[in-house]
């Protein structure tokens, strides 16, 4: 059997390894259009700010070392341009010509291309992509060669870390992004949180807004906002998104929709004979079901090895899990994390959830270094399955979101996270982890213990409702809703009178800093009689999801912030 494989990288070479692991007889040749056919595309970013020095160390595998290890044929700088699915033939260019091979099985992997916007300007020598080692290599050069100033167009994962690399680097860095915040998927009320940490790495951040040109000129560049503003750059990284790679194969009768290959369980195309992986692949969301690709190195590496079991074994081959788009990101001192759908998805598709804020402690509170950890967490409102999650925090963000990651794949419900028996000693977590917490939480909120409200109903929470604050006096000091009655948690069962005075049969809303305290009011309020809930997260999710708007909305001592 010959294998023809397009495309190395993640989806490409696992594929190629496990199929040589299967089938010592094989014949299995990789086509790598670029210089290297085995890199680790997710460090380029670290190689740019120069925590990662030689680009060496980006080279997982070679062609020789790929050839003595698994006896490949690979063949870098060799182009597939088109594709004969009758005769069972690929048209390779390379540096030596045209050449045709015959193919057995064919497979698919060509990963996705940065998107280019077409604004004038676009085409100069001094904007530049990050998606291989030689953009990391020329992006560094450009930066060790004296380059100051830097302008980043689009604020997604590859181009926060780009932002962090070369602000690292001592370069003035903007931002500027079409969406209202940096890391789209990411919840609003977590994303300020970056927003603000970006911030503090002097970097210059412009959300909800485009750039509509750059003009080249001979000392720098500028790229000027739709809003008139000019931003000086000596260079300029355009990281606004992918396309897969894909209209070679389309071209050849492989279906696509909206350029993504469409593939079943196994990563067969339409096309008999011809098996595709990674980016350039069409994903069924596992949550919402939503069509879409999933630009993750992860499910490319997992799924080119479930491709090679269907070639070589396809009685026994395991179907391809659909994924849940588990990703994580590191901004300055802060880690984001996230796993299953976003609100936006959601709501897209119709699917109906409820939100639950934590702010739990990444270990022990009476051992030095706690900090918090901001969980997000969407479940179903009658199963109580769980939909998503996300979390921003300094320590053990990656912890709980493996954890919660691993949760949605099995299809455990909120209720179930109780139970999880986790590892707990004081340097490293706590007897009730967050995760734990989560499950608590979500127990309650299935089964009426506790009712919440949330940050985006405040407004109608002030009409028609008592927000009621029951932290302490000093807390109260630095920031409440106006109008809000203060009462203390722990003076709450003496108070219950005043309450009911002020609420004047309105319902109670109750808040405190994270919302431990005001559910255990709202359990009191409840258990008198009174129409209560607890504000989901507290004012720390408050303030977040107001974010510049805060100093606006709260009240210090009787005056506005800020004012």
């Amino acid at each position: 059997m010959r294998i023809v494989i397009v495309g190395g990288v993640a989806g490409g070479m696992s594929c190629a390894a496990r199929a040589r692991r299967l089938d010592e007889s094989a014949e299995i040749i990789v086509l790598e259009r670029g210089a290297h056919v085995s890199y680790a595309n997710c460090g380029l970013p670290y190689l740019v700010g120069g925590e990662i020095v030689d680009p060496r160390a980006l080279l997982v595998q070679t062609p020789d070392s790929l050839r003595a290890a698994l006896a490949l044929d690979v063949r870098p700088g060799n182009e597939v341009i088109a594709v004969d699915s009758d005769a069972h033939l690929v048209t390779v260019r390379s540096a030596d010509g045209l050449e045709q091979i015959a193919y057995d099985a064919l497979v698919l992997s060509p990963g996705a291309s940065a998107f280019v916007p077409p604004i004038p300007g676009v085409d100069s020598p001094r904007v530049r992509t990050l998606r291989t080692v030689e953009d990391a290599v020329a992006l560094r050069e450009i930066v060790t060669k004296g380059a100051r100033r830097a302008v980043i167009l689009g604020a997604g994962f590859i181009g926060i870390e780009a932002a962090e690399a070369l602000a690292a680097q001592g370069l003035d860095v903007s931002v500027v992004e079409l969406a209202p915040q940096p890391l789209p998927p990411v919840e609003p009320e977590l994303a300020w949180l970056v927003s603000e940490e970006l911030r503090a790495l002097g970097i210059d951040l412009r959300v909800g807004i485009a750039a509509t040109s750059i003009h080249h000129e001979p000392d720098a560049d500028t790229v000027v906002l739709a809003d008139g503003t000019e931003l000086a750059a000596d260079l300029i990284v355009m990281s606004v998104g992918v396309r897969p790679d894909t209209a070679v194969f389309e071209e050849a009768g492989v279906a696509c929709e909206r350029g993504a290959m469409i593939v079943d369980s196994h990563g067969r195309t339409s096309v008999p004979g011809i098996w595709a992986v990674g980016d350039a692949t069409l994903s069924v969301d596992a949550i919402t079901g939503a069509r879409r690709p999933v630009a993750l190195a992860g499910p490319a590496n997992r799924a080119g090895r479930l491709v090679a079991d269907d070639i070589i074994r396809p009685e026994t081959a395991r179907e391809i899990p659909q994924p849940v788009g588990t990703a994580i990101v590191r901004v300055g001192s802060l880690t984001a994390a996230l796993t299953g759908a976003n609100r936006m998805a959601l709501d897209a598709t119709a699917t109906d959830f409820r939100t639950l804020h934590l702010h739990a402690n990444q270990h022990a509170g009476y051992f030095p270094g706690a900090s918090q950890i901001h969980l997000v967490v969407h479940i179903d409102p009658e199963s109580g399955r769980l939909l998503g999650a996300q979390a921003v925090g300094t320590e053990g963000v990656d912890k709980r979101i493996d954890v919660l990651a691993t949760a949605l794949r099995a299809g455990m419900t909120v209720d179930e996270l109780i139970d999880l028996d986790l590892a707990y000693s004081p340097p490293y977590g706590q007897a009730k982890d967050a995760v734990n917490l989560t499950g608590m939480v979500g127990e309650n909120v299935l089964n009426g213990t506790l009712a919440l409200w949330y940050s985006e109903d405040l407004d109608e929470v002030l009409d028609e409702a008592l927000i009621l604050d029951v932290r302490r006096p000093d807390e109260w000091d630095t920031g409440h809703v106006p109008g809000a009655l203060h009462i203390p948690h722990t003076e709450l069962r003496e108070r219950l009178d005043e309450v009911r005075e002020v609420a004047a049969g309105r319902p109670v809303r109750v808040m405190c800093a994270s919302g431990v305290r005001s559910a255990i009011a709202h359990r009191v309020l409840a258990q008198a009689g009174m129409d209560s809930a607890s504000l989901s997260g507290g004012i720390l999710t408050l303030r977040a999801a107001l974010g510049a708007r805060a100093s606006d909305v709260l009240e210090t001592e009787g005056v506005l912030q800020g004012v």
